[in-house]
């Protein structure tokens, strides 16, 4: 599924709202509103930074680029998660002076125009919801559109609050939870990102486990040196080496490494497996290497 279209229709649509509110918040007074509007504003830029990644994300590998851009994507998650967690920042500031000065809010129009975004950010959110579940970066731009739409729908309702109570600080404490919710989304995605650009064993795979059924394979005597990562969110990554019960020729090793690759890509889904096959040659035979510089100081020096 190509998701360029969506993008495309989205970044026009939250563009259009962007203005549109934000003239709003400060023709009504309503904090809330702006800071939707700034939220609003960071989806558009979330938006073109998705797109731009996802067509680096289909160049051809190339021998300068063996893997490809594909991880462009992961730091096009990255980089957007992080403009939220600043954004939500920024509204806890504002929300802290509105809390000090409260002004009157022109409801009517509030609700209006956060009513007008609500919409526009779901039908947004619908446009890229299928190709949100497999791709990190889709998600990231999805999530933005997401979380916008739930804060319009705090607008809208501390707009009726207000309207019939009267009370003004409704308005910068929706403003301070809509924060905290865009705080809690971003810090999720760079978490994500970080562990897939750091190449951290996925969280939902267990590497003994895996090095176990390995070991059940028939002509394999121990497993050693595993690595194990996400190249991307759904590209999973893993590297062995694999010592052999016997002497045996190439053309047996090739039938050992097809039944593991089969055994792991339908147990634990992991799509790209390099096997180095041998015959007590590692002295080391821990699951997981350590570096020398990561070897307490006397091993080194034994």
């Amino acid at each position: 599924m190509n998701p360029q279209k969506p993008l495309i229709v989205s970044i026009f649509l939250n563009l259009f709202i962007t203005v549109y509110e934000f003239a709003g918040g400060i023709i009504s007074g309503s904090l809330s509103l702006v800071s939707d509007a700034l939220h609003n504003l960071t989806d558009t830029f979330a938006l073109v930074i998705s797109y731009i990644a996802f067509r680096f994300s289909m160049r051809a590998n190339t021998e300068k680029s063996t893997f490809g851009y594909k991880r462009a994507e992961i730091l096009a998650a990255l980089f957007n998660a992080s403009a939220l967690i600043v954004a939500s920042f920024f509204l806890f500031r504002e929300a802290i002076i509105r809390f000090m000065a409260p002004v009157v809010i022109k409801t009517s129009m509030m609700i209006g125009v956060a009513a007008l975004c609500l919409m526009t950010n779901l039908f947004s959110a619908l446009l890229l919801k299928k190709h949100s579940r497999d791709n990190i970066n889709i998600k990231s731009a999805y999530l933005h559109l997401v979380t916008d739409a739930f804060s319009s729908l705090a607008v809208i309702i501390g707009g009726i609050l207000i309207h019939f109570s009267g009370i003004k600080w409704i308005d910068p404490l929706l403003t301070l939870f809509i924060g905290f919710y865009v705080l809690k989304v971003g810090y999720s995605i760079v978490l994500q990102s970080i562990r897939i650009l750091m190449m951290y064993t996925p969280s939902w795979l267990n590497i003994n486990e895996i090095a176990g059924v390995i070991g059940t394979v028939k002509g394999i005597k121990n497993v050693h040196h595993v690595h194990l990562w996400c190249f991307t969110e759904n590209d999973i990554h893993l590297e062995s080496h694999l010592d052999v019960s016997k002497d045996m020729k190439v053309s047996e090793t090739c039938m050992i490494q097809s039944n593991i690759e089969n055994l792991l890509k339908e147990r634990f889904n992991i799509n790209h497996i390099t096997l180095q096959f041998e015959s007590d040659v590692c002295d080391d035979l821990s699951l997981v290497r350590q570096s020398k510089k990561n070897q307490p100081e006397e091993k080194k020096n034994g």
